[in-house]
């Protein structure tokens, strides 16, 4: 669920201390999260004035940036434990590419939400693949993965990774690139049911 008020958000980063009744301060992580989130607004400017109600209780708003259809760059990455990850493995399936960091908010309410479109949409050819955004260390996010019980690989990248389909500074991130590996959007922020039906469902439905 992604959270509604300010008091939803810093519970998911664990700034809220229940026993004492107040919110610790502020760490790294969290000023880079509140970063991401307003230039996620400061780029979309005209969907924040119909929704200024969120805008109040900091809910991330999202782009999706236009594409021409091209081919996906190469990928060669390796996941936790080391093994290889290519995009070539992935043929002939929709792609998710969501480029996330643990330490980004609007990232942690928006994984459940992945974690459901792959066990609902993976007999249709859904794949989302996680990919990591410094900074962070392999050990933060395999706790991490471990605790939420992702059900889709994570690979380890890095701002070069992250720079070969945006220069976008926003996270989340979601690549979605057809059964023909072209990329056919990039969308900024987090990926919203309405967005799922607009952008990936027609890519499901397409035969390989």
């Amino acid at each position: 669920m992604i959270p509604g008020t300010r008091a939803g958000w810093l519970s998911l980063s664990g700034q809220i201390d229940e026993s004492k009744g107040h919110v610790e301060r502020f760490g790294l992580s969290e000023i880079l999260s509140f970063l991401c989130f307003f230039v996620a607004v400061r780029r979309n400017a005209d969907r924040m004035r119909s929704f200024t109600l969120l805008l109040v209780v900091l809910v991330p708003v999202t782009s999706v940036v236009a594409q021409t259809a091209a081919k996906a760059p190469p990928l060669d990455l390796r996941d936790l434990q080391g093994r290889q990850i290519r995009l070539s493995n992935y043929k002939g399936k929709v792609v998710l590419l969501n480029f996330w960091a643990t330490w980004c908010v609007p990232c942690r309410a928006e994984i459940p939400e992945l974690i459901k479109l792959q066990n609902k949409h993976a007999k249709r050819g859904l794949q989302v693949i996680g990919i990591t955004y410094p900074p962070q260390t392999r050990n933060e996010v395999r706790k991490f993965v471990r605790r939420l019980r992702v059900n889709y690989p994570i690979a380890l990248g890095g701002k070069k990774t992250k720079a070969l389909f945006t220069t976008s500074e926003v996270l989340p991130v979601t690549v979605v690139i057809g059964r023909d590996g072209k990329v056919e959007h990039v969308i900024e922020g987090i990926l919203y049911p309405d967005e799922f039906e607009q952008q990936v469902e027609p890519l499901l439905k397409e035969r390989q």
